[in-house]
């Protein structure tokens, strides 16, 4: 069965689905993001050996002011009413780990918004390490899970 494209009206065209109707309800998303570096510029990253600061810290703002702005940066997202951002990083030989959870009760989900955390915070990183390590990469986003709405929950 495919799904009709709700982002499109009849004529084609892109407009901003209507979420008037829908009761406010409780949602959750939690998106990762995933950083791949050399073990020396992670381990730079997470004890806070960079020239810019503390990376952790820096990233963990930038990915909540992201969840915050993200029907700015979307075209078509619905400003919603955060209730919750939480940015969680953990670091290992060669990856940094991003965690994004965002939470709302609204009339649309939060995906994005987890997503867009999660994508703000590894970019972050990789500007504060460049210096040090250019071959970095930022090598997944993707939505883990999300509960709330119409469509019911998901877990990858």
């Amino acid at each position: 069965m495919t799904e009709a494209l709700t982002h499109l009206n009849h004529k084609g065209e892109a407009h901003i689905v209507d979420v008037g109707d829908k009761p406010a309800t409780a949602r959750r998303a939690v998106a990762r993001a995933t950083l791949e570096a050399r073990p020396t510029t992670v381990a730079a990253i997470a004890g806070g050996g960079l020239k810019k600061g503390d990376a952790l810290a820096v990233a963990r703002i930038a990915g909540i002011m992201a969840a915050k702005k993200t029907s700015e940066l979307i075209p078509l997202c619905h400003p919603i009413a955060l209730d919750r951002v939480e940015v969680a990083i953990s670091a290992e030989a060669g990856t940094i780990t991003i965690l994004a959870t965002a939470e709302t009760h609204d009339r649309t989900g939060v995906e994005m918004e987890a997503m867009t955390a999660a994508s703000v915070a590894a970019l972050t990183l990789y500007d504060m390490a460049k210096g040090i390590d250019r071959a970095m990469r930022v090598s997944a986003v993707e939505l883990m899970e999300k509960s709330g709405g119409k469509s019911g929950d998901f877990k990858r």
